[in-house]
């Protein structure tokens, strides 16, 4: 909180500010050149604010009466503001100082009109208007009409007055509050607020006997704020005005007021709908617009030629009442106590009636999309099956297929599997003829053995492999390495190619490339692609039979690819080789790819073909690296 000085230097402040700023303004006037003229078409208007322009309730007031005569005039305007602070406390020497800085600063050119905002303001000017431009025109506006000295007005003043009630905003209160037994009067202590004590005073003796009223004339705002806190039930608070407080602590804006509202435990009610809109409940209260419209009206007839002392316009008295809805939930106020006509702002609508159109729609949705999900749940399950079935079918499909192609590599199988059973008989009768001799030798019997041992184990790892293959198991996904599984497959084409006359060559990639499959599945492919290519070459010379198998990586994908030479596929069909029961094999079944591509897609893959550029087909797959 600051403290205002006292009244000595507070008068010896503004009387060296005001010296100050008139020299100031002797040096500025005395640089400027003729040419820095405004346009005449612009009109000057100074706007004479009491206490200052931050100061409630003349603060709306002006900023309303501005927007209106811009909007109204629709011509240049020039808007010069200054601030009575000395309105605060009584200043004859200060006042006269603060006239000589206005004459000074606006010498070279005259005001077109002057706005007194306020009563402040109103009092200042008629005391001092022989020598505050006793020529220019004047309007006293945001003013009661009690404050203005009729006799004292010139042929260039006209007035815009309103006309107070206290007798109605109280009985608003006991109207609104029937149980009303207190009511606590904020009021400050300029002299202006000190005319306006002595008049609530009287209006409202009459109300001695219904109402108990409490003064805060003489309090500090610190010590209004503890007074309000603990008021008794059945209490009410009218706020006046409290411009400058008990403790000569000035208040602007509606900070003051605000922060009552927060801690005081009775509702608000007050004479001016500036204060409204956040802490007053509300009530019958001066329209700042209507006023402000009004004055800009008054201000326009002038600017544009009329003469001030011919415009008249009656004291406006309340506007309709209105209200705040929020504080009147905040003190469990029924709509039902207010006045007739009255208007009830901020009102929060239910949920319900804010939204009502939104809710239907969205409970309809609601409704539909359940239906939706229900019938997508039947059909998710029913697909479901499907797929199951479709899955088991599928699976028994690709066990067959295996078997057909594990008899076309009969002749490979047998070619494997004789080779290390016949060096097993060899190694066998070598070892019985060693043992037959004199004196055996252990180590050549001992090397004998190994390449038993060896023979067996490639003879048993031929029958795992088949076994394998024809084995009938579920979709199984584990992690290992594509090129191992390629490298297995070739071995079984190793005897097969020697039988068919094809060469078989293999460009397998360094880098691993762990993928998540069923290793059984991604073998079958392969296998399916070499034996096409096998029988898609069967036309073609000895020389040009190659299949090439090659991986390698790309970004986060591991790449297959299974080529021939034969005479590639029509363009027309590279889409549909992939089709259930399309072949162009007499004998097949048309099964193969599709089987493939199922495959594929299950691993999250792709499989396409496409023909390459010295003729033949490729047969290429993508499949997601495990990272």
């Amino acid at each position: 909180m600051r403290f205002w000085p006292t009244a000595v230097s507070w008068r010896r402040f503004c009387a060296r500010t005001l010296t100050a700023a008139l020299v100031l303004a002797l040096l500025l006037l005395g640089t400027l050149h003729p040419s820095q003229s405004a346009d005449p078409e612009t009109k000057r208007v100074l706007m004479l604010h009491s206490f200052g322009p931050r100061f409630k309730p003349w603060s709306d007031y002006a900023q309303t009466i501005r927007s209106e005569i811009s909007r109204q005039r629709q011509k240049p305007v020039d808007f010069l503001d200054h601030s009575l602070v000395n309105a605060r406390e009584t200043d004859e020497n200060s006042e006269a100082a603060f006239v000589e800085y206005l004459r000074t600063l606006y010498a070279s050119r005259p005001i077109d009109l002057i706005l007194a905002i306020g009563a402040p303001a109103a009092n200042f000017v008629q005391r001092r208007r022989q020598r505050l431009f006793s020529a220019t025109p004047m309007v006293f506006t945001a003013v009661e009409q009690r404050r203005i000295k009729n006799e004292m007005l010139k042929e260039n003043d006209t007035v815009v007055a309103v006309a107070h009630d206290f007798p109605a905003a109280f009985e608003n209160i006991l109207s609104v509050l029937p149980l009303t037994k207190t009511i606590a009067v904020v009021n400050g202590t300029s002299p202006n607020e000190k005319f306006w004590l002595e008049e609530m005073r009287r209006e409202l003796a009459p109300l001695a006997g219904r109402v108990q009223l409490r003064w805060y004339d003489e309090l500090s705002f610190e010590e209004i704020l503890k007074d309000a806190a603990a008021l008794p039930p059945h209490s009410a608070i009218f706020w006046h005005l409290m411009n400058v407080d008990a403790a000569g602590v000035a208040h602007e804006a509606n900070d003051a007021l605000n922060k009552l509202s927060s801690l005081a435990n009775a509702p608000i009610f007050s004479y001016d709908g500036s204060f409204f809109g956040e802490a007053i409940v509300g009530g019958p209260m001066h329209s700042v617009q209507e006023s402000g419209q009004i004055t800009a009206a008054v201000a326009i007839r002038i600017l544009n030629g009329e003469k001030a002392d011919d415009i008249k316009t009656p004291p406006t008295g309340f506007a309709a009442p209105i209200f705040d809805w929020r504080q009147m939930q905040r003190w469990g106020i029924s709509e039902s106590n207010l006045p007739a006509g009255s208007t009830v702002y901020f009102r929060q609508p239910t949920v319900w009636e804010r939204y009502s159109w939104q809710i239907a729609f969205i409970v309809a949705v609601l409704l539909i999309q359940g239906g939706l999900i229900i019938i997508l749940l039947r059909e998710h399950r029913r697909r479901h099956l499907a797929e199951v079935l479709s899955r088991q079918r599928m699976a028994e499909l690709a066990h067959v297929n295996r078997f057909s192609t594990a008899g076309e590599l009969t002749a490979s199988i047998a070619h494997e599997i004789n080779q290390p059973l016949g060096s097993i008989l060899t190694n066998a009768e070598t070892a019985q003829e060693i043992l037959r001799s004199p004196n055996p030798n252990i180590g050549e019997l001992d090397e004998i053995v190994a390449d038993i041992v060896q023979d067996d184990r490639r003879a048993t790892e031929v029958i795992r492999r088949m076994r394998a293959l024809l084995k009938k198991a579920p979709f199984e996904q584990k992690q290992f390495d594509l090129n191992e599984v390629v490298q297995e497959t070739i071995r079984f084409f190793s005897a097969l190619a020697i039988g068919r006359n094809f060469q078989l060559v293999s460009a397998i990639t360094t880098e691993a490339l762990p993928v998540l499959g069923d290793r059984i599945q991604l073998q079958q492919v392969i296998l399916n692609l070499v034996m096409n290519g096998i029988d898609a070459m069967k036309d073609t010379p000895r020389e040009y039979r190659i299949i090439s198998i090659r991986t390698s990586r790309a970004e986060n994908f591991a790449e297959l690819s299974v080529s021939d030479r034969g005479p590639g596929i029509p363009e027309d069909k590279l889409k549909v080789v992939f089709e259930p029961f399309y072949t162009s094999k007499p004998e097949g079944m048309g099964m193969g790819l599709s089987i493939a591509r199922t495959i594929i897609e299950a691993h999250t893959g792709q499989i396409w073909a496409e023909n390459r550029d010295r003729g033949g087909a490729s047969f290429r797959i993508s499949l997601p690296l495990v990272q």
